[in-house]
């Protein structure tokens, strides 16, 4: 058995994961490995391509064919870390030609759903694919196809109900359903044809895992008791060092965390990361406090380039509003921050261009590459002071500060507004469930 070099995997030496590439190299081939056919029990051949797709993640990438049954099957593995959270994607598929050919990562522990038929398709059961809405439906209907005629011999009842629940999947192709992507692993991801703009048919949210599904994930075994936490006064005096992963090389890292009381505001929770292996930092701001009663949303002008410099606390449950841009970023998209108004749209920019996995490759069409192109030119117009325009920050929970460079004097070039919540807004907080008194009843 063969053991490959921790520095070679990292990438420090020489990088097992290659960048995707279309050069003739070598270095880049497909390994190949005949191994069984599992529909003839006759040997086949098997391609496996360990690869790097840009401003995404390793993946592996496997083939494989029968040259005495032409049977095949592909599929694509995650090989990156699994996430700090699980996402779940939610879809309003109503334009045939827009929604059916949106691009697909679905991941091994995704759990895909239909509402509408009560359809569920558990994790585990199908392998990682990349592929567009309309193939996932072609792979369920093909998967109930499969033992059609077995079905008809020894049980023609249920074999009836599939074809009529079969037929009901095809029809789906005329649009009108909703479908569901609920990935604990964090890395599954549904297409933004209308990037950087805002998709109406589309909604994303972050969770956190449950114990059960950290178990599920082999991050966590399903009997290990909570450690007891610190007490609040030792966390306070202290910096506390945990090991985690770099998010970009995946190395082993450290992560310091503090509990920090901000003068005239509340108490936050400040996180870095520091990479010793590729240099990459993240910071990250958490609120220590509790949900405010009331939420905030806080508008600012933009008139001068020196309004770049002003200190901004975002916190996770904020989002972020460019109406000129007719922009709008969700809660989670970038954490929370704290830093410059300059850097939050460094971030927003690279979020949406830069690392965006559909702008490169076979994925990207020029339609939507110089869309986002001219979107990162006008987030450069802004932080040079040539646009006049307006940023707001809304954050139900009230718990993201923009600084106030008249104080303490009223800003002219800021408004901020408190508000009640929606029902929606409690619900995505977790407040609606949540009783603290009375509970006992």
């Amino acid at each position: 058995m063969s053991v490959i070099a921790e520095e070679s995997v990292r990438g420090t030496g020489g990088s097992v994961f290659k960048e995707i590439s279309a050069d003739n190299d070598e270095d880049n081939q497909p390994t190949e490995i005949e191994s069984l056919c599992m529909n003839c029990y006759q040997n086949g051949m098997t391609r496996i391509l360990l690869t790097k797709i840009p401003f995404f993640k390793e993946v592996i990438i496997s083939s494989f064919t029968c040259p005495n049954c032409s049977w095949s099957n592909t599929e694509i593995q995650s090989a990156g870390r699994i996430q700090d959270q699980g996402i779940a994607y939610t879809l309003k598929v109503k334009s045939i030609q827009v929604d059916m050919n949106r691009e697909v990562v679905k991941a091994d522990s995704a759990t895909t759903r239909i509402p509408e038929l009560d359809f569920e398709i558990p994790p585990y059961t199908q392998k990682g694919s990349l592929s567009t809405i309309e193939g996932l439906l072609d792979r369920a209907v093909a998967g109930l196809e499969q033992d059609q005629p077995l079905r008809n011999a020894t049980a023609p009842e249920v074999a009836v109900k599939i074809d009529e629940f079969i037929d009901k999947l095809k029809k789906l192709k005329e649009g009108g359903f909703t479908l569901v992507i609920d990935d604990p692993s964090g890395n599954s991801f549904v297409e933004n044809p209308f990037a950087p703009q805002k998709d109406e048919a589309l909604s994303v949210s972050h969770y956190k895992r449950t114990p059960q599904q950290d178990a599920q994930l082999g991050i966590k075994a399903e009997d290990e008791e909570e450690k007891p936490s610190n007490d609040i006064d030792c966390m306070r005096n202290e910096v506390l060092t945990f090991n985690t992963n770099c998010p970009e090389c995946n190395a082993p890292a450290s992560t310091n965390m503090k509990l920090v009381q901000i003068p005239h505001f509340k108490e936050v929770i400040i996180m870095a990361t520091n990479c010793d292996d590729c240099g990459h930092r993240t910071n990250e701001v958490k609120s220590g406090g509790a949900t405010e009663e009331l939420g905030t949303k806080i508008t600012l002008h933009l008139t001068d380039v020196t309004d770049m410099s002003r200190d901004l606390l975002k916190s996770e449950t904020c989002s972020i509003l460019i109406p000129e841009l007719e922009f709008e970023l969700g809660m989670a998209a970038v954490g929370g921050k704290f830093t410059t108004l300059e850097g939050l749209l460094k971030d927003i920019k690279d979020l949406i261009v830069s690392k965006n996995p559909f702008t490169c490759g076979d994925s990207s069409t020029s339609d939507r590459t110089e869309k986002l192109k001219l979107f990162g030119e006008k987030i450069d117009k802004i932080m040079a002071g040539e646009m006049d325009v307006h940023i707001v920050l809304d954050d139900p929970a009230g718990n993201s500060y923009l600084q106030n460079v008249y104080a303490p004097d009223p800003d002219p070039e800021m408004t901020t507004e408190k508000y009640t919540r929606t029902f929606e807004q409690n619900e995505d907080l977790g407040l609606n469930d949540m009783k603290t008194e009375g509970y006992q009843e």
